[in-house]
């Protein structure tokens, strides 16, 4: 590293210095909830606030169980919807995105440029605008308290969409057209020799599904009336906004945040190559 540095001009110091001076602030929140959540209370309250823990204890966590015991729905129940939720979202996201992205790349239809800058331009609008809509589909399609009603707000995924066809786009379609000539039906050809082109764009999407939907509340919030329906993250939310005010229950809240977390967290790491590939090639040309 000190050898590459020698061989670098002033600009190139500079801009390494500082990139490396911006990713030490980035680290610091990762640092304080791993710490915060390992605090005693005695720390936890301290001023000026300090970042590393002095003197670890697992008594957050088990705070943090003895309140989960107590409530009326299972801790496992919460967990199971969350999990069933985004693996089943995630795979539904991918699916549906990679033939969108397909057909909007390799084929030419009436409106087809058209309906993709509808796509880049609903990436504009933020969650709480599409609620009420989003409410009254739902309803109106008898989904309330049921797993479609998770799954159904986070299907149409317009980032899916655009990463993968950026991707596709690279495809040459001799190479589509051979795999039509071998006898390969549509669904074949990107099950066989699309989505292994592009999985780098498929793994990007399935991380920013699964961290999109293992974190959200609002399904259970909007959609749901029956607490076995809910998500950890809900469950987890109510936990943490009901020791906002309890000074006994602020070690049990900063557990809860570290467990909804770490599962995103050790998803990022994981993939973090194919994520850094994906943004290389979906750029703007």
């Amino acid at each position: 590293m000190l050898h590459r540095m020698i061989r670098m001009d002033r600009t190139q110091v500079v801009i390494t210095l500082l990139l490396v001076v911006f990713g030490v602030f980035m680290v610091l929140p990762l640092l304080f909830i791993f710490n915060n959540a390992f605090k005693p209370r005695s720390e936890l309250f301290i001023f000026p606030p300090t970042l590393f823990v002095r003197e670890p204890t697992w008594a957050n966590f088990a705070a943090l169980s003895r309140i989960t015991e107590d409530s009326i729905v299972p801790f496992s129940r919460y967990l199971f919807n969350s999990i069933a939720v985004s693996v089943s979202g995630t795979l539904a996201v991918l699916l549906i995105s990679a033939l969108c992205a397909y057909a909007l790349s390799k084929h030419s239809f009436p409106g087809r440029n058209l309906l993709f800058a509808a796509i880049i331009l609903s990436l504009m609008f933020v969650q709480e605008a599409v609620q009420i809509p989003t409410y009254i589909l739902v309803s109106e399609l008898g989904m309330m308290n049921s797993y479609w009603a998770h799954l159904l707000p986070h299907i149409a995924s317009p980032v899916g969409v655009f990463l993968m066809k950026q991707f596709i786009d690279q495809i040459p379609n001799e190479l589509i057209e051979a795999g039509k000539i071998d006898g390969a039906r549509e669904f074949s050809i990107i099950m066989r020799i699309v989505l292994p082109v592009a999985m780098p764009a498929v793994a990007t999407s399935a991380i920013l599904q699964f961290q999109t939907i293992w974190g959200d509340p609002n399904t259970s919030i909007l959609f749901m009336q029956d607490d076995t329906m809910k998500t950890l993250p809900y469950f987890m939310s109510t936990l943490i906004s009901a020791s906002a005010n309890s000074v006994a229950r602020q070690g049990a809240a900063a557990a809860a945040v570290l467990i909804l977390f770490v599962p995103t967290l050790l998803i990022f790491l994981v993939f973090q190559r194919k994520v850094i590939a994906t943004m290389a090639h979906s750029g703007l040309k």
